[in-house]
This record gives C-alpha cells, structure tokens and sequence, in this order.
C-alpha cells in the first residue's frame, strides 16, 4: 500500500477516535477541510463510507467500525516500535564491532574497554582480529584501530596511544656462539620469525631506520606466523629473531628471557588510530567507545 494510504488510515483513526473533524485536524495539524478530503478519498479507494458525518457530530458506520478495530491496534504497535528505535538513539546500548590487531586490543582496547563493559552491561563489544588494511563499510565494522600513518584519508581518526616503537630481540639460547647482526642486511644469515600479511598473503618486510636512514629487510627462518602473541612465544623459544613492538617484549627484556639485537635501528610509527566513518548519527555506544579510547 502507498504511504499515503497509510497516512491516510492513520488520519482516520484519529477521527474515529475524537468524533470530531474539528479536534481531529488540530491533532494532526491539517486545516479541517484538507482532513476531510484525505478521508473523503480513503472512502473512495474502498468503496465505502466510514463515517457518518451530521453538522454537529460524526459517527462510525459499521465498515469503519470494524476498520477502526483493526487498525487501532496494529498502529498502536508501530507507534511502540518507533518509540523503542528512538530510544535507542540515545541510550548506552547495542554492538559495537571493531577491528584492530590482536597487539592492539590486547595493550589498549581490552585495558581501556574493560571499565566501559562493566559500567553499561548494555553495550557489547566484538573485537575481530585482522592485520590487513579493513574497508569497516563493507565488512559492516563500526570502527577500526590501526597506526596513524595506515589510516585511509577519508576516515576520521582518532589517536588512542603514544607512538609505537618496535624492536627486533631474540632469546639467548638462540643468540649463543652466533655472530650478531651490526647492520640490517646482516639478518638475512639469521633464522627470523615471519609475519604473514593478508593483503596477497605476502610476509612482512622488516622496516628499519636510523636517523634519516631506513631500510626493508626481507627474512627468512622456520617459523610464519599471522599474530603477534604466537611470534612472541617462538622467539622465547629459541625459534629466531623477533620484529615485534618493544612495549610487547620489554618485561622479558627486563627478566634476561630476550635481549636486544640491533637497537639503533629499531623504528617509531604513528600510534593506534581508532578510524570511523562519520560523526552524524553516531550510536550512543560508539560514543562512549571512542571517548574511553581517546587520549
């Protein structure tokens, strides 16, 4: 049925309820005459009268009485539903859908969303591992978290932590009666633990720089991996060299676990960016999301 049937209808609920073209059209904020065509020409399309109309009152003829019937409740229904939409505009509420690197929900999401779940047990979070580059309008995410400098133009970003550094380490059982690298070309006579990209499942070339220097390093070893955490365990196995961030594999730096192996070539990118698409119509729990993030 055309929505302007449905205006209709609703238009003539209204009536059916005031008993009055009068009262009725100042409800619904339409000049009485422009009301009485409406339903004039309802009764047209159904080929028959609803209403009796007199000069001093207006009453239901048995068709309109058991239209009324019938469409005062299912329009009682929909005004409830839109209702409970409207409400969801504004309250805490709803999934939120992120995707990020696990190193990142693991150091800043999970530390800093951990507080938001418990305070809106309302809002649900759905953290999706991924390290390519994730169109979040297509695969239908709310947002995505990755360094500032991969960040499409067209987002709106917004920082969430300081400034990444990363740091090439490797444990000391593997490092012992071996030679260590003095400069990046040297690392391709180590073993070295491989990150494995989605974007045309290629391997991650190691990016190094000193001073106005930088270099990408392709390695080799045994082991591939597609998450950090993995490629943080095979290298306290022995399994290699590492390329992870410093802040991930400073505490075993610390303990003696793994040691430091070309320290002036360790680079700094851009910290994690939380990216979204627009500002307009934002749901309440997006809000609270990105505001808990932000620094």
């Amino acid at each position: 049925m055309a929505i302007d049937n449905l205006n209709d209808l609703q238009l003539f609920v209204i009536v059916a309820r005031e008993r009055s073209f009068t009262r009725a059209a100042a409800q619904a904020g339409l000049s009485r005459s422009a009301l009485s065509h409406a339903i004039s020409a309802l009764e047209a399309r159904l080929g028959v009268r609803l209403l009796t109309r007199t000069t001093r009152s207006v009453s239901l003829t048995d068709a309109g009485a058991r239209l009324l019937n019938v469409l005062a409740p299912r329009l009682g229904e929909i005004e409830t539903e839109l209702a409970s939409l409207a409400s969801l505009r504004d309250a805490p509420a709803g999934t939120v859908r992120i995707t990020a690197h696990d190193h990142a929900i693991a150091t800043v999401l999970w530390p800093k969303l951990l507080p938001l779940l418990r305070q809106y047990p309302d809002i649900h979070i759905e953290f999706s591992v991924d390290y390519a580059m994730t169109d979040i309008v297509a695969q239908r995410f709310d947002a995505g978290v990755r360094s500032g400098d991969r960040v499409d133009k067209d987002m709106i970003a917004v920082r969430i932590a300081p400034d990444l550094r990363m740091a090439v380490t490797a444990s000391p059982s593997y490092l012992e009666g071996k030679r260590l690298p003095s400069a990046p070309q040297d690392l391709t006579a180590h073993r070295c633990i491989n990150l494995r990209l989605p974007t045309h499942g290629g391997l991650y070339a190691w990016e190094l720089e000193k001073g106005r220097k930088s270099v990408s390093v392709r390695v080799d070893g045994q082991t591939t991996f597609n998450n950090t955490l993995l490629m943080l365990q095979a290298a306290l196995d022995g399994m290699g060299l590492a390329y992870l961030p410093f802040d991930l594999v400073q505490p075993y730096v610390a303990q003696g676990l793994l040691s430091p192996v070309l320290e002036d070539w360790w680079p700094t990118f851009p910290g994690y960016h939380i990216y979204y698409v627009t500002r307009r119509q934002m749901s309440p729990a997006l809000k609270l999301v990105i505001d808990a993030l932000r620094i």
